[in-house]
């Protein structure tokens, strides 16, 4: 499944890099104010951590381009259980492409799909640490929407909410999705 996703991937650049009217590319970095949705996710509070990665901007017209990125994110949660914090810390490599709209100078609107790689998983509580890689599904799916603001030097800013749609609990009877807001900074080449 992931070498099909990679191929995927790599087919989306070279397919829009023959078509772009314009093409750039560039990093960013950011903080994620992550937590879990879905029916078992109550009483749990966000887990706040960073995201990190590249990004490749396809113009298709001066009003739309295609965005895919390639984003190393940390997400999960924080629980209190008798003066207790535990945290479940979930790390991963995600690949959103997002069709972005201009609607004003500078300004757009991103949205699309986004598929996440799972890379760890682990449970903290107290001075006790458990690998729970295997109790979670390797793959993501969500929708993200957002805003995207890029100065003329390439200097860019972004706010976006990732929607997660896939339960990635392997437990059968619980059900958890990633719910992520993400802030960014980055820079356009």
């Amino acid at each position: 499944m992931k070498k099909l996703m990679l191929m995927t991937a790599l087919a989306v650049f070279g397919l829009f890099n023959a078509n772009a009217q314009e093409f750039t590319f560039g990093a960013k970095a950011g903080v994620n104010f992550a937590n879990f949705g879905g029916d078992d996710a109550d009483d749990l509070d966000g887990r706040t951590a960073f995201h990190v990665g590249g990004v490749a901007n396809f113009g298709i017209s001066e009003l739309f381009s295609v965005q895919p990125e390639l984003l190393y994110s940390a997400q999960g949660v924080e629980q209190t259980f008798e003066g207790v914090t535990g945290k479940v810390q979930v790390d991963y490599l995600n690949l959103p492409v997002l069709a972005k709209f201009m609607v004003a100078d500078g300004l757009s609107i991103e949205a699309g799909p986004q598929v996440g790689f799972l890379l760890s998983a682990k449970a903290k509580g107290g001075e006790e640490t458990r690998d729970i890689t295997d109790e979670l599904k390797g793959t993501d799916f969500s929708g993200v929407i957002g805003l995207g603001y890029q100065m003329e030097s390439g200097l860019n800013f972004g706010a976006r909410y990732n929607l997660g749609f896939s339960n990635i609990a392997e437990i059968n009877e619980v059900d958890l999705k990633n719910n992520v807001i993400q802030v960014s900074v980055g820079f356009m080449f």
